[in-house]
């Protein structure tokens, strides 16, 4: 899903992302294309992430509360 940004949004690379999740970038890209992971194309074509859904995505998953 490719969507604006809003302009002081900060925003990852996929190997900012992948670090953070522990895995390799290609996975990051993959989460993006299937949909579980929202993407934005820079001019040059470029894959970059809004931080914070990368970190409501680490925290649990967005939507859904935690268990008590």
């Amino acid at each position: 899903m490719n969507t604006r940004p809003t302009e002081s949004e900060p925003l990852l690379t996929p190997a900012e992302v992948a670090a953070m999740f522990r895995v390799d970038p290609k996975t990051v890209t993959r989460w993006a294309k299937a949909g579980k992971l929202s993407s934005i194309r820079t001019l040059g074509g470029h894959r970059r992430y809004r931080e914070s859904e990368v970190r409501e995505l680490l925290n649990g998953v967005p939507g859904q509360r935690q268990s008590e």
